[in-house]
């Protein structure tokens, strides 16, 4: 399905959006009401005889408008529609098209007979394209980098493991004129990554780090992203339920978040440095799995003791984010996880985890997330919760010795990581909860949402 700013287009259907207000001064009005019509947001009603499809909606706030545009395209698709349009203005194109590609959005890889929509364009008029052409493209580009995004989480762990994850990496830079480089077990060995390689050694598949540059000729700042790149996560010997386990290809959804916002940003062009890393590993069982009771020693020196070998994303993180910072002088650093249950009980399936030392930098992302159309939280760190994680034998412990405040533990673990001049650049985004769905909601359809791809740029278009 192609989307196309035009300024006057005559298409097989025209959606209309009526708020109660204007759908009481409707000339369609009783004809809607026969229907069961009420206006009531992310209700539709097509009027074929007229070719309009009519969309109900609250107001015109951007979450309702990408809310149903998400509905609306879905019915579209479903029909014998070849093309429609929707009249867009400059406080609602965003929106507009984060609803058809995000709501539109199909993941059909391992299907045998896919049916193929009738939809082939979607015409967005407007009175000056001139006006629209960089809302346009910006808003494309950045929906299609969360595709991009749900793709890869969506991709099962036969086809998607470390090697593959790297190579796909890889190619994300060659297209898109990123550096890159790849660094395998051998170079991991040397850069004594033990708590990461600890957590892949049972794996048939070897364990890698990935880091990409995007660098503008005056970058304005500087900034580090970390990815949890989790290809299947099977808990190790400390298995998973086996209903657990069904949903585990999405334990990458962090570092291919990471990914993702480095295609956007590199197509939008924007005037900083990014360097990505993503720790690409697979937690398995086996005769070498590392076990509870194991003490690890992580590339900072700092020894860990093991409770549960299923605590592993922390542990890969703890090393990359290590590796990052002695490698690169960033002015933020942002890591990007799949990393509690614990963050769904306390925030629910839709939101993201935010936990961290500066409250400017929270409140800074808390905008962008609701700019964006992604719903964000703060978790606070405290003492006592840090004590949780205190290890009779090593340094620290990779759980806490009570099951409360799980999330915020996980995030005081990394922060054990996180150098003392850093402290207040850097956010931990615990997107277990929203980097993927079994229900749809919003604009997001089952699979991989994309979560963290949208806010991040937005952030990073505001430096």
């Amino acid at each position: 399905m192609k989307i196309k700013l035009i300024e006057n287009i005559q298409s097989d259907i025209k959606v209309e959006f009526l708020n109660e207000k204007l759908f009481n001064n409707n000339k369609n009005k009783e004809i809607l009401k026969l229907a069961g019509f009420d206006a009531s947001q992310d209700s539709i009603c097509f009027l074929h005889e007229k070719r309009i499809l009519v969309c109900g909606i609250e107001d015109d706030d951007s979450d309702n408008v990408r809310s149903v545009v998400s509905v609306a395209i879905k019915s579209l698709k479903s029909s014998n529609y070849e093309s429609a349009t929707f009249s867009v203005n400059k406080k609602n194109i965003k929106a507009i098209i984060e609803g058809l590609v995000l709501g539109g959005y199909e993941f059909n890889n391992y299907k045998s007979d896919a049916k193929k929509s009738n939809l082939q364009i979607v015409y967005l008029s407007c009175k000056k394209i001139n006006d629209f052409t960089q809302a346009f493209s910006e808003a494309l580009i950045i929906a299609e980098a969360t595709c991009f995004t749900r793709d890869i989480v969506n991709t099962i762990p036969h086809d998607l493991n470390p090697p593959s994850f790297a190579k796909l990496a890889k190619n994300l830079a060659k297209e898109n004129n990123l550096d890159f480089n790849i660094l395998g077990e051998k170079e991991l060995k040397k850069e004594k990554m033990n708590a990461m390689l600890s957590v892949g050694r049972a794996s048939i598949h070897d364990s890698k780090l990935i880091h990409l540059t995007y660098k503008s000729t005056n970058p304005k700042k500087i900034i580090t992203l970390v990815g949890k790149g989790l290809t299947y996560d099977s808990g190790g010997l400390s298995l998973k339920p086996a209903t657990s386990m069904v949903t585990m290809k999405m334990d990458k959804a962090g570092g291919c978040a990471v990914l993702g916002i480095m295609k956007a940003v590199s197509e939008l062009k924007l005037d900083i440095e990014v360097h990505a890393f993503v720790g690409a590993v697979e937690n398995m069982i086996g005769g070498d799995a590392y076990k509870p009771d194991d003490v690890l020693v992580s590339r900072s020196g700092k020894t860990i003791e093991i409770r549960n070998t299923d605590a592993e994303g922390r542990l890969v993180l703890a090393d990359v984010l290590t590796y990052a910072q002695e490698n690169v002088e960033a002015d933020y650093i942002f890591d990007f996880a799949t990393l509690t249950g614990a963050c769904m009980v306390a925030l629910g399936q839709y939101t993201t985890g935010v936990m961290g030392h500066s409250t400017k930098l929270k409140h800074q992302i808390s905008k962008s997330a609701i700019s964006s159309g992604e719903l964000s939280a703060s978790l606070p760190f405290n003492k006592h919760l840090k004590k949780l994680l205190k290890s009779e034998i090593a340094d620290i412990s990779n759980t806490a010795s009570k099951p409360y405040g799980g999330a915020i533990t996980a995030g005081l673990f990394l922060d054990n990581f996180i150098e003392d001049k850093n402290k207040d650049k850097w956010l931990h985004f615990d997107i277990a909860g929203s980097a993927y769905t079994e229900s749809a909601w919003d604009c997001n359809v089952y699979g991989g949402t994309g979560a963290g791809v949208r806010f991040m740029t937005n952030f990073l278009q505001t430096l």
